[in-house]
């Protein structure tokens, strides 16, 4: 959050304690006006910092709760980011590198079976397009764009496991083993990535019968 008012704080620190409150009962830890507090409310509701929910009664008006978003959350110290490359780093120093190769292909291993599971086109431009969906589902930021040539160049703006692959390039190989066995009659090529200091992971999955 670029600019955190003290009010703005307070509510955040409010909805992490209680999860999730009426704005009558946000008032309660308020000396200011109600207008005051609404306001600054609303501003983290528009800047996805809290999520307000609309609730039906039998009677009278619905009225709406207020509770912390994902990102509200990750204002918070948290260590998630950190934890998983120092396991990493730990196993590595007890099981040797070898350990380490081993569990992320079993990670690997369960991204392709789970992409499996879940898609059903068999047509490669309905396919490139259900990954997308399902990849930008798990936190990814993926844009597609068919050349004229019918190739697909997959743009991935946003790394989930970004930590993790800058330690462990075996991460964004695995990548392209999935892409490689979800589309076995395509050429995958990589030409960035996020973890070497690129602003984008950029592929191309070549289109087997062109246009």
């Amino acid at each position: 959050m670029s600019k955190r008012t003290p009010t703005k704080q307070q509510l955040l620190n409010i909805l992490k304690k209680a999860n999730r409150l009426t704005i009558a009962e946000i008032m309660v830890h308020f000396t200011i006006s109600e207008i005051a507090v609404r306001k600054q409310l609303h501003e983290l509701v528009q800047q996805g910092y809290v999520k307000q929910k609309s609730h039906k009664q039998k009677l009278g008006r619905p009225y709406l709760t207020y509770e912390l978003s994902e990102k509200g959350h990750e204002t918070f110290p948290n260590q998630y980011k950190t934890i998983p490359v120092e396991l990493l780093e730990d196993l590595e120093e007890l099981q040797g590198t070898q350990a380490v190769r081993a569990l992320l292909d079993k990670y690997g291993e369960r991204e392709k079976a789970y992409m499996d599971k879940v898609m059903q086109e068999d047509d490669l431009d309905k396919k490139v397009a259900e990954m997308a969906r399902i990849q930008n589902e798990r936190g990814y930021m993926v844009e597609i764009e068919k050349t004229a040539e019918g190739d697909f160049e997959i743009r991935n703006f946003n790394c989930p496991v970004a930590a993790i692959a800058s330690c462990y390039h075996q991460m964004c190989t695995n990548e392209q083993k999935l892409y490689e066995e979800l589309f076995p009659e395509s050429e995958v090529r990589a030409h960035s990535f996020i973890t070497h200091g690129d602003h984008v992971c950029k592929w191309t999955i070549k289109n087997p019968n062109g246009r």
